[in-house]
């Protein structure tokens, strides 16, 4: 009695035949789906870039907040010396209603709010992120955000 060997390939059986994928088929399938993924993964980079500055808009609006307690208090808003440090840990306790952890004193890319007093146009004072770049200017992401604006935008009809 002689063994046999089978060189069956791993397939569906229909009738006496069976059907498999060749390794070029393989590959096929595998650039299809990396295209696919490289196309979402490009798609959702902008959204991102989009929830970061929708952050650092939410997290302007929180120092806001605590700036007019801190003024409510003291009578004046703090000092370009002391800056927005007056609202956190050394100059503050966390039992003030004005007190803020450092983390919350940082925009989304890491960098700290910059704080202005005076601020322009009459006002008195201005929060300031300069975007994904750092830098003043900008356009899309990199553009500057400013508690100023922000305000303007929410006062509009």
């Amino acid at each position: 009695m002689a063994l046999r060997y089978s060189t069956r390939r791993i397939g569906i059986v229909v009738g006496p035949r069976a059907f498999g994928m060749t390794m070029v088929e393989v590959l096929a399938v595998v650039v299809i789906l990396g295209l696919v993924a490289a196309t979402l993964l490009a798609g959702f980079s902008g959204s991102f870039g989009k929830a970061k500055r929708e952050l650092a808009r939410t997290g302007i609006g929180v120092v806001v907040s605590k700036l007019e307690l801190y003024r409510i208090e003291y009578g004046s808003w703090p000092s370009n010396e002391l800056g927005l440090q007056t609202l956190s840990t050394g100059h503050a306790t966390p039992t003030q209603s004005y007190y803020l952890n450092e983390d919350q004193l940082v925009d989304p890319w890491g960098r700290p709010y910059l704080f202005v007093t005076p601020g322009p146009d009459g006002h008195p004072y201005e929060i300031i992120c300069y975007g994904a770049d750092g830098q003043p200017g900008g356009e899309g992401e990199d553009a500057d955000i400013s508690s100023v604006s922000l305000r303007d935008k929410s006062n509009a009809p």
